[in-house]
């Protein structure tokens, strides 16, 4: 360990013990004479470990910088054999790995954060992750993830919620909330006459605001995996995965489908003005210009709001997509060749069950949405509030398991934010759409 991550560490240990004498304080209580000399010695020691990380991170600093390669001497760097490749190498850092890691401790230590911390050092876990430990806050009987774990889960997510993986754009929820100013309505310029009246124009303004929606997920993990002792990157990647995929699943029903009543977020589907909503050709089994028009169509409704078409990207069921690639023309050649690189007419594709293809009278519709993803907004408040039981019961299917007979520690998750677009105008959705039902 560097010498800074070490007292930087120290400091942080100081740290915790100098809240816990200040919150006294705080909740109205008194320090006794012991207790404001101990607390007038941890500022000390603080102020001192501070100058000492300046001048540490200084000289690593210096030391960098007058470092000379091995392999370079009087005659210069002297280059590697051909076909060798030197190391020493530093894996790939795997996106939600030491969220995984601190979900793992704090399984085990019943939500303790300092005795999770501790164990984080005792068992050589990464330096971050045993001074986020030590430094993270309970709250609401759970505890907090801090930002920097929390923006690595939200990272993580990406693989598993499309709507993120086409390039939503990810904003902060400063107290919960957030207002975006858009144009409705642009001024107008146009020719006149000579001594003629120049005409007023004006712009017009609406807004988009986001406000926070919890959602949470109740993930049960195996005590067996929680015993794996020190640092063990498939467990770590079991945890981070068990954390992140119910999250990332429920995003996407929600931020595509669900009507924003209650505390829902309002999804793709009720943002779509009425203008954009296109009902597909009414039989399963159309003719390739019908699909092409059908299709052309929702791109239309976009061009035609004069949207940069950049960031733009289809949504549909697995269904609908494998219906399209098996498509022929007269020729007996693929009508969409492009679906092998998961692209439709050169934009790329997203895949979810959580477009339903049971919607309709009958049961055999589904949906396909064309969006401007760059437009769209995800909202966050970056803490993450972790909760852990051994013993509380749970609902699979309608049938209750409990944790404790089944050796499990259930972790739940909860996490808030919200989904909207700058412009509703970037979003069409087909409707009615039938294809693949025999499938």
């Amino acid at each position: 360990m560097s010498k800074v991550l070490q007292l930087r560490s120290e400091r942080a240990e100081l740290n915790t013990k100098l809240q816990a004498l200040a919150k006294i304080e705080a909740e109205g209580g008194s320090l006794n004479a012991e207790q404001l000399t101990e607390f007038t010695s941890l500022e000390t020691q603080i102020a001192d470990l501070s100058a000492k990380i300046t001048r540490a991170e200084a000289a690593e600093k210096a030391a960098a910088l007058a470092a000379v390669p091995v392999d370079e001497g009087a005659q210069g760097a002297q280059s590697p054999p051909a076909g060798r490749v030197e190391g020493p190498f530093t894996p790939k850092p795997v996106p939600g790995m030491k969220a995984g890691q601190m979900v793992r401790l704090l399984a085990a230590a019943q939500g303790n954060q300092q005795v999770a911390a501790q164990m984080a050092k005792d068992g050589n876990f990464p330096v971050d992750v045993h001074m986020a430990l030590s430094t993270v806050t309970p709250g609401a009987g759970g505890v907090l993830v801090p930002t920097n774990m929390a923006a690595e889960v939200i990272e993580a997510l990406r693989p598993v919620a499309v709507l993120r993986r086409m390039g939503v754009t990810s904003l902060p929820l400063v107290n919960g909330n957030l207002t975006m100013p858009r144009i409705t309505g642009n001024t107008v310029v146009t020719y006149i006459g000579t001594e003629t009246d120049i005409p007023v124009t004006g712009m017009t303004f609406g807004d988009t605001k986001l406000s926070a929606k919890k959602a949470a997920a109740l993930v049960p993990v195996s005590n067996d995996l929680i015993r794996v002792q020190g640092v063990n990157p498939r467990a770590d990647a079991i945890a981070a995965n068990d954390l992140v995929t119910s999250m990332g699943l429920s995003q996407d029903l929600h931020f595509i489908r669900s009507d924003g009543s209650g505390d829902l977020p309002k999804g793709l589907r009720h943002w779509a003005i009425p203008q954009h909503v296109v009902p597909a050709p009414s039989t399963a089994t159309p003719t390739l210009q019908q699909i092409d028009l059908f299709l052309g169509g929702l791109m239309l409704r976009i061009e035609s709001a004069n949207v940069v078409m950049n960031s733009c990207g289809w949504l549909m069921n697995p269904r609908t997509l494998r219906w399209l690639q098996s498509l022929r023309d007269g020729n007996g050649n693929k009508a969409y060749p492009e679906i092998e690189q998961t692209l439709l007419k050169g934009y790329p594709v997203g895949l979810t069950n959580q477009i339903p293809v049971n919607l309709g009278d009958d049961g055999d519709e589904s949906e396909i949405y064309f969006v401007n993803f760059a437009d769209m907004m995800i909202g966050e408040d970056m803490d993450i509030i972790l909760d852990f039981s051994k013993e509380a019961a749970y609902q699979v299917g309608g049938q209750w398991v409990s944790s404790f007979q089944r050796d499990q520690t259930l972790v739940r998750a909860i996490a808030r934010h919200d989904f909207g677009p700058r412009h509703v105008e970037c979003i069409a959705v087909g409707i009615g759409v039938k294809w693949g039902a025999g499938m």
